[in-house]
């Protein structure tokens, strides 16, 4: 079906509409002031010239960057000459606040004009009965095609996955085929690719256009088509997909059901969205915040924080309590409370860099059992090599801020420790929680952090008590 769709391909940098982006990407301040005075003054002439004419993503960039209670009236003032398309350029709470506000007809409507997997990306966020009461109102094609797609599991390709395509049977010739093309109204609005079924809708093969355009009229179908590359199962996870675009640098492909029957096609715009939302969430749950959005309210923001927070105030108190295990050798060197944060703000910055790169690895299949070992050892060297680099550069500074060379050799061999201690848990604990089902994007940053701290406390202390009992 579809590929790449000029029209909703969001401008390059460069290439942005420079009437209402600044140098630095953002909306200039000048128009976003012209909208909202045209928005108080109810200047629909202008509305519907400079703002209803915008591109999706124009419009979205927009509406995330207005007052919520502008953002509302421009979308009641607009009425039907709003581009419901913008919502899937926002995140979910604008688009939840507008939506809730539009009426059930008004999104009927405008649905129906909709690609189907934008339209499903919309349905989903809404209450059951608000969905339901739209997809009534909807034709009963449509109705069912939605439906089914909604029926897939969420972030799934199924639910990525758009409805319209063209289906042709193997038995057809070429002159057939192509006045099909001409003569169907219901056809999607651009497509590369011809899919062939048998009467129960089973995949057989495709055929890519230019194929066509070069073949002679009399020619079937069945001569010209060759296998689909790498159909994608209904029910595979978008990122699982995503990743076979990638991998087999695929403009598009089709989806089937559990029959191998041809139920949709996933395309690379999609695709793109969701190799950016995974990113985004990695990068999120790397640092513990969970799906905030930047629209959402602070409650909202304190409480997908919270819990994170929590379990790094337990795991602090776990550090604090090495510590204190050794509150006299401290009382006795005041030296070592100086230091210690040292020991373990360095192991766990290098905990860091070997987790976020474990995490991304595994995201993208690139870490398995098959070369998890060799990887481990790579960075065992790492955490070795920039153990003694640190040790030493630490050791020496340590020595002469002191004047004491036992104060330098105890932190440079207590920076060794940590340094090898951190670069073994920031690939093992992902890998073992990767192992066991868990996320370890979301699990692996307070498990990294208190092993440096546990581990970079308890050496340089215990080596300071050792060291100074026995000398």
């Amino acid at each position: 079906m579809t590929n790449i769709d000029e029209d909703r391909v969001r401008p390059h940098a460069d290439e942005r509409n420079e009437d209402i982006y600044a140098e630095n990407g953002s909306i200039r301040a000048d128009f976003l002031a012209m909208v909202g005075a045209a928005i108080a003054d109810r200047d629909l002439l202008f509305l519907r010239q400079k703002v209803a004419s915008l591109h999706e993503s124009e419009l979205g960039d927009l509406l995330e960057s207005i007052l919520p209670d502008q953002r509302l009236a421009l979308v009641r003032l607009l009425g039907n000459d709003f581009d419901l398309t913008a919502l899937t350029e926002v995140d979910e709470a604008i688009r939840l606040e507008i939506v809730d506000q539009m009426p059930n007809a008004q999104i009927a409507a405008a649905i129906g004009d909709l690609d189907s997997d934008d339209a499903v990306y919309i349905l989903e966020d809404l209450d059951k009965e608000d969905r339901e009461e739209i997809l009534a109102q909807l034709p009963f094609t449509e109705r069912v095609r939605l439906r089914r797609a909604l029926d897939y599991p969420e972030s799934s390709a199924g639910r990525r996955m758009q409805t319209e395509f063209v289906a042709v049977p193997p038995f057809w010739t070429v002159g057939q085929t192509i006045d099909y093309m001409r003569d169907e109204e219901d056809l999607p609005e651009s497509f590369t690719q011809i899919f062939v079924i048998d009467p129960t809708f089973k995949l057989l093969g495709m055929v890519d256009l230019d194929r066509i355009l070069r073949t002679k009229r009399q020619v079937k179908i069945e001569q010209v088509m060759r296998e689909t590359n790498y159909p994608i199962p209904a029910d595979m996870d978008q990122e699982e997909a995503a990743q076979l675009f990638e991998q087999y640098d695929l403009i598009s492909a089709a989806v089937v059901d559990d029959n191998g029957r041809l139920v949709g096609v996933l395309t690379i715009d999609d695709v793109v969205d969701v190799i950016q939302e995974e990113a985004e969430e990695d990068i999120m749950r790397l640092g513990g915040v969970g799906d905030e959005e930047l629209s959402d309210t602070i409650p909202e923001t304190s409480r997908s924080r919270v819990p994170w927070l929590l379990v790094n105030l337990f795991t602090a108190l776990l550090a604090a309590s090495v510590i204190s295990l050794f509150e006299a050798t401290i009382e006795q060197i005041v030296a070592l409370a100086v230091l210690m944060p040292i020991v373990a703000g360095m192991g766990g910055n290098a905990g860091s860099q070997t987790m976020t790169v474990t995490v991304r690895a595994l995201a993208t299949r690139n870490l398995d059992i098959h070369n998890a070992w060799r990887v481990v050892r790579r960075e065992a060297g790492v955490g070795l090599l920039n153990g003694v680099i640190f040790g030493i550069l630490i050791g020496l500074a340590a020595g002469l801020w002191f004047q004491d060379a036992n104060i330098g050799g105890i932190i440079a061999a207590a920076m060794l420790i940590n340094m090898m201690a951190a670069a073994l848990a920031g690939i093992m604990i992902p890998l073992l929680l990767d192992k066991i089902g868990a996320d370890p994007a979301v699990s692996s940053a307070v498990f990294v952090t208190t092993v440096t701290d546990v581990t970079g406390f308890f050496s340089f202390l215990g080596l300071a008590s050792w060291w100074f009992a026995i000398s």
